[in-house]
């Protein structure tokens, strides 16, 4: 991870639906006072992320309302370093953009960047999971995932530049000069000291043992949906009753047709095959 006294940015990058969140709250109960640990809807307080629209408000010097994805382009580098100035030193910031360049535009600005963890989960869960988030057909939710130029955008014009399920996975993993750390989900939710052992090597963090087991029991599933339970989750979608639903991997198995299974090994094998191969061995005979 780069070094140096300038405030810049680390980002905590992901396809949606593959751990941000959890990774989020992990960070903050291991890196933050106790006594100032946000709860689930106060993260803010802890990372922010690149479609905030006060830091859109602020860049535009009044409310800004893109009338244009280029209005927002043209935008988003201020924003960028608006955001890894507004705290001293480096800081986390979320994004489910992925590195590219759209027109001379780097989504990414190597300027602002001091390191990057990238969280995967395989492209059988996510479609589950991002079906459920989006309150979509997973047909209509593979076809997303598969379509180059998908994004997302806030009312007033914000847009996440998604793209592809394996063309996100390979931005952020093969960006020259980056390094960053990738981190698979199943991993997480398999190994969790050992994974999150490793994220904090990455960060330069030393936690002892105790500090980190009890940073991931803080963030473990139960407790964030016992959270959510009680007082809501302002990230949640509208329509959406849990956001914090299994915190489990494999349970594409139950979930998906065969044709729908198909569908997606087709679609990103090559990229299955250098980080998910048991996945492509076990869905070979899906169809």
């Amino acid at each position: 991870m780069a070094a140096g006294n300038l405030n810049r940015i680390i980002w905590l990058a992901s396809f949606p639906k593959s751990g941000n969140t959890w990774t989020r709250i992990f960070l903050a109960n291991l890196l933050m006072p106790p006594a100032e640990v946000p709860d689930i809807n106060h993260l803010y307080k802890f990372t922010t992320a690149d479609v905030r629209q006060d830091f859109f408000d602020r860049a535009a010097g009044g409310p800004f309302r893109a009338q244009s994805g280029e209005d927002w382009l043209r935008m988003r580098p201020k924003v960028l370093a608006l955001i890894a100035g507004s705290k001293p030193g480096h800081h986390f910031v979320k994004t489910h953009s992925q590195i590219r360049n759209m027109g001379n535009v780097p989504l990414i600005p190597p300027e602002v960047t001091a390191g990057a963890i990238y969280l995967m989960r395989n492209p059988f869960d996510v479609l589950v999971s991002y079906a459920r988030h989006l309150s979509q057909e997973i047909d209509a939710t593979i076809e997303m995932m598969c379509n180059p130029e998908a994004m997302n955008a806030t009312p007033t014009g914000i847009l996440e530049i998604i793209g592809r399920w394996d063309q996100h996975l390979d931005s952020w993993a093969g960006a020259p000069g980056l390094n960053p750390f990738v981190l698979r989900y199943e991993d997480m939710v398999t190994e969790p000291e050992a994974s999150f052992r490793k994220m904090t090597a990455y960060l330069g963090v030393n936690a002892g043992d105790g500090k980190l087991r009890k940073a991931i029991r803080a963030a473990s599933f139960k407790k964030l949906q016992s959270q959510e339970q009680q007082r809501g989750f302002r990230e949640r979608p509208e329509g959406m009753k849990q956001f914090f639903a299994s915190g489990t991997s494999g349970g594409w198995r139950s979930k998906l047709s065969p044709e729908q299974i198909t569908r997606v090994r087709d679609a990103f094998e090559p990229t299955l095959q250098r980080y998910y191969p048991e996945l492509l061995d076990e869905t070979a005979a899906a169809g």
